[in-house]
């Protein structure tokens, strides 16, 4: 498979993949319904939403880690 150093990356390719697939398509059911034109409306929304999320989470999931860190230091 990859080289441990490409671990975030790879998981900032999947976790876009998967919030996209899902989101894209929850969104287009409640805009245009489930007809049988869905899928193609939701692969549109699909191809142009997943580039925006991977460079989105690639650019500010070190940050949002930071953040979570610091908002998680207290023990319960």
């Amino acid at each position: 498979m990859f080289p441990k150093k490409y671990q975030a990356i790879v998981v900032s390719f999947l976790m876009s993949v998967i919030m996209v697939f899902i989101m894209t398509a929850v969104i287009t059911v409640i805009n245009t319904g489930f007809d049988n034109g869905f899928l193609l409306r939701w692969l549109k929304a699909f191809l142009v939403a997943w580039p925006i999320a991977f460079l989105i989470i690639v650019t500010v999931s070190k940050r949002v880690q930071g953040l979570a860190a610091k908002l998680c230091s207290k023990n319960a």
